[in-house]
C-alpha cells in the first residue's frame, strides 16, 4: 500500500512539474515516420550489413517512429559507421586480456520535414569480457558493435531531445 502511494505521488509530482521523457521530446522533432539509410562502410564492410537492421531497430525503439519510404518520411536519417575500435580494458594476473571496450562512431546526417538539416557524429561504447588467451569471435564482435552503435544512437536521441526542448521553450 505504501509503495503504491509513493509511486502515485511521484508520478503526480513529475507530471505537475512538466516532465517529459527525452524520447517524447525527440519524437516531437523527428516525427511519426522516419527513413533510415545505413551507408556501407569501407572500414568494416562485413559488419555493416549485419548492423543495418540493428541500427534501424534501435531508431524505431528509441523514437517510437515507424520506418517508411523516403518519400513518406517526416525525417530522413543517413547513418554511416565512422569507425570501430576495440581496446583492451582489463588484464588478468598473467597479462592476458579478459575484457575489451568497443567504441563505435556513427555519422548521422538528418533532414527533417521542417526543413532543418544537420550532421552529428556520435560515439557509443560497450564493454565485454572474453576468456583469457582467446580471440574475439565474429559473433562477439558483431554483438559488441551492435550494442556500441545502440549507445551512439542513444547519444543522438539526447541531442534531438535537446532540440525538442529548445523548440518548446521558444513556443512558450
Amino acid at each position: 500500500m505504501k509503495k503504491t502511494v509513493v509511486l502515485l505521488l511521484s508520478l503526480l509530482l513529475l507530471a505537475g512539474c512538466g516532465y517529459k521523457p527525452s524520447a517524447q521530446l525527440a519524437k516531437s522533432v523527428i516525427g511519426e515516420s522516419v527513413y533510415v539509410y545505413v551507408s556501407m562502410s569501407r572500414i568494416d564492410p562485413q559488419n555493416t550489413v549485419l548492423i543495418k537492421d540493428a541500427i534501424q531497430t534501435a531508431f524505431v525503439d528509441r523514437f517510437g517512429s515507424k520506418i517508411t519510404s523516403q518519400s513518406e518520411a517526416a525525417a530522413i536519417l543517413n547513418v554511416s559507421l565512422a569507425g570501430v575500435d576495440f581496446s583492451p580494458l582489463v588484464y588478468d594476473a598473467n597479462g592476458y586480456v579478459i575484457s575489451y571496450r568497443t567504441i563505435a562512431k556513427l555519422k548521422i546526417d538528418y533532414a527533417l520535414s521542417s526543413g532543418e538539416k544537420g550532421s552529428v557524429i556520435t560515439k557509443g561504447e560497450y564493454d565485454f569480457p572474453i576468456e583469457a588467451d582467446s580471440i574475439i569471435s565474429d559473433t562477439r564482435r558483431f554483438e559488441a558493435i551492435r550494442y556500441a552503435s545502440a549507445d551512439a544512437i542513444d547519444e543522438f536521441t539526447a541531442i534531438v531531445a535537446i532540440k525538442g526542448l529548445q523548440r518548446e521553450q521558444k513556443q512558450n
